[in-house]
């Protein structure tokens, strides 16, 4: 049953809108999924099993066509050659470190015990790892992806949505609001902090002066998210950015 759906997989890191990005996608008639399935994709047996995942939680679309998922952590390998699909639309996207980084530290240090990530040298290195490890898979990529900065959901979201409508082949388009579904919210699926719960794009922007980060770090990771995004830009068939 899962070779009736194409594909579609956000590539990217925690903390870039990509909740936003999957209730936005998953709202539109002819796609199934908007949350993190925390699974690799290196087999037809994956496609089985993300469908399964799926059907746990919503029911599938009359009509739709697609299933989408997002990879955020580099434990999450991804290999579509070996999918053996017709059709899948890969999309990749970053955001700038100093914001994401705060962000990841300010989510996790609001959880109950002690959380990796809420060390801002952690989300550093996470960020850092995840980062090159994007860059790393659009080198090499065999088939064709499409690129956003995500900062686009806040700064630009009609020029972005267009393109995603237009990059998706849809039949009508993505708009600024959204379903609210039964897995939105809840930790492990997203975008816990409670923005994802307004059912729109929110354009107020999260005070993070609160946390601080080492300059060290930043510049670090601000000299890795340079290069790998111009090195995903080149080799993207199409994209938009700031």
């Amino acid at each position: 049953m899962s070779g009736r759906y194409a594909r579609i997989f956000l590539l990217s890191h925690m903390r870039a809108f990509t909740s936003l990005a999957g209730h936005i996608l998953g709202s539109h008639p002819r796609i199934n999924g908007y949350f993190e399935m925390h699974m690799s994709y290196e087999d037809p047996a994956a496609l089985d099993k993300q469908l399964d995942v799926l059907q746990q939680y919503e029911s599938l679309k009359e009509n739709s066509c697609y299933l989408f998922d997002k990879l955020l952590h580099n434990d999450h390998r991804f290999d579509p050659q070996r999918l053996g699909l017709a059709d899948v639309k890969i999309l990749v996207t970053l955001q700038e470190p100093e914001r994401t980084i705060k962000s990841i530290v300010d989510l996790f240090s609001k959880k109950a015990g002690e959380e990796l990530y809420a060390s801002p040298l952690e989300a550093t290195n996470y960020y850092v790892e995840r980062v090159n490890a994007l860059a790393a898979f659009c080198r090499s990529a065999s088939q064709p992806y499409y690129y956003y900065d995500a900062e686009l959901f806040q700064a630009a979201p009609e020029q972005l949505l267009s393109k995603l409508t237009e990059w998706l082949e849809l039949d009508s388009p993505l708009g600024e609001r959204y379903q609210i579904f039964s897995q939105t919210g809840k930790f492990g699926r997203g975008d816990s902090s409670g923005f994802i719960g307004s059912g729109k794009i929110q354009k107020t922007r999260a005070d993070y002066a609160h946390i601080e980060v080492a300059d060290d770090a930043l510049n670090r990771a601000l000299t890795v998210y340079r290069d790998c995004r111009s090195q995903i830009i080149a080799n993207a068939v199409d994209s938009v950015a700031l």
